[in-house]
C-alpha cells in the first residue's frame, strides 16, 4: 500500500503543473481562440506565440522536481504542439532555388548614425528590390547617393522610399493614414516594376506602432492602417503584388489579417529583426500576390534598430 499511496500523491502533486501543460498546448495550437476584445490580448501571444516554448522546459523542471509522472506525461502536448507550429522553422533552408527576384526589406532608422554604411549593406546583398522605411530628410541624399550605382531607379514618398534594378513608373503616394492621427504623416508608396518577367505592383509600407502597456497591447491604429492597405491591395488591378513594409505585427497576428489573407506569407525561417540587439519577432514581411516569397533571411546589422531581411521571390 505504501507504493501505492506514494504514487497517488505524486498525481495529486502534479495536477496543476499538468493543467498548465494542457493550457499551454491550448494556447499553441488554438491561439485564435484568446479573444481580442479587451486589450489586443489576442494579437499579443500570436505576435511572441513562438517563444511560449519556453513555458515546457520550466515545467519540466518543476515537475522533476516534485516528481510528478502525470506532469511529465502533459508536457508531451504542448512539445507536440510547439514541434507542430515551429518545428519545421528550426531546419536549415536553401537561401538558393528558383526565383525571379531578389528582395530586400528595411526599416532604416530615423535616428541611424550611418546611412552610407547602412546602404552598402543592403546593396552588397545584391536584390532586385531595397525597400525603406523611415527616410528622413537630412539622410535620404545619402542613400541616394550611395545606391545610385546599383540601382539607377527609385520612388520615395513621405518616409518610405522603393529602389529598383529594373525601370518604375505609376508610383503614387499610398494613403493608409488611420483617422487617429492628426499630423501629417505619409509612409505609403506603390509603383509599378518592369522587370524581365512582366510588370509587378510594389507596395512600400510602414504600418503604425504598436505600445505594450498595463491595459494590453496599442494596435488599433495598426489595424486600421492594415485594412486600408489590404484594401488598397485587393483593388490592385496588376496581377502580381509585392508588398515589403514595416507592418509592426508578425504574420500570426490577426491583425494583419486584412493583408495576410489576400497574400502568400514566407516559409521556413524565424528571421526574427526587432529589436536588432535581440530580435524578438519579426515585424518586417515579404508578402505577395500571384508570387511565392521564399524562406526569409535576416542581414547584417546596420545602424538601426531593425533587422534587414532578405527574400527571393518567384512568379506563378
Amino acid at each position: 500500500m505504501g507504493m501505492v499511496d506514494s504514487v497517488g500523491r505524486g498525481v495529486k502533486r502534479g495536477r496543476v503543473l499538468a493543467v498548465l501543460a494542457v493550457l499551454t498546448a491550448g494556447l499553441l495550437a488554438f491561439p485564435w481562440t484568446v479573444p481580442n476584445s479587451v486589450g489586443h490580448l489576442g494579437s499579443l501571444g500570436e505576435t511572441f506565440l513562438p517563444w511560449l516554448g519556453l513555458v515546457v522546459p520550466a515545467l519540466f523542471g518543476m515537475a522533476l522536481l516534485r516528481r510528478s509522472a502525470i506532469a511529465l506525461v502533459a508536457l508531451l502536448l504542448p512539445v507536440a504542439a510547439w514541434t507542430y507550429q515551429f518545428g519545421g522553422l528550426l531546419l536549415p533552408t536553401a537561401k538558393g532555388g528558383a526565383h525571379d527576384l531578389v528582395v530586400v526589406q528595411h526599416n532604416v532608422s530615423d535616428e541611424n548614425a550611418d546611412p552610407a554604411g547602412t546602404a552598402r549593406t543592403l546593396a552588397d546583398a545584391g536584390p532586385d528590390l531595397i525597400a525603406l522605411q523611415e527616410l528622413v530628410p537630412s539622410a535620404l541624399p545619402v542613400y541616394e547617393r550611395t545606391l545610385a550605382p546599383g540601382y539607377p531607379y527609385h520612388e520615395v514618398r513621405g518616409t518610405v522610399g522603393l529602389w529598383s534594378k529594373h525601370p518604375l513608373s505609376d508610383a503614387r503616394l499610398l494613403d493608409i493614414k488611420p483617422r487617429g492621427i492628426a499630423e501629417e504623416w505619409n509612409r505609403g508608396l506603390r509603383a509599378v516594376v518592369h522587370t524581365p518577367r512582366g510588370e509587378i505592383a510594389a507596395y512600400v509600407a510602414h504600418l503604425p506602432s504598436v505600445r505594450l502597456g498595463a491595459s494590453g497591447l496599442a494596435s488599433s491604429l495598426r489595424d486600421e492602417s492594415a485594412r486600408l492597405l489590404g484594401d488598397a491591395i485587393a483593388g490592385e488591378k496588376q496581377q502580381a503584388v509585392i508588398l515589403l513594409g514595416d507592418l509592426n505585427g508578425t504574420t500570426d497576428d490577426r491583425g494583419l489579417a486584412p493583408l495576410t489573407s489576400r497574400m502568400s506569407v514566407a516559409d521556413g525561417d524565424f528571421a526574427f529583426t526587432f529589436p536588432a540587439g535581440f530580435p524578438l519577432a519579426r515585424i518586417d514581411q515579404v508578402m505577395a500576390r500571384s508570387a511565392t516569397v521564399g524562406p526569409m533571411h535576416t542581414l547584417p546589422a546596420t545602424g538601426s534598430d531593425h533587422l534587414p531581411v532578405s527574400a527571393r521571390v518567384a512568379l506563378r
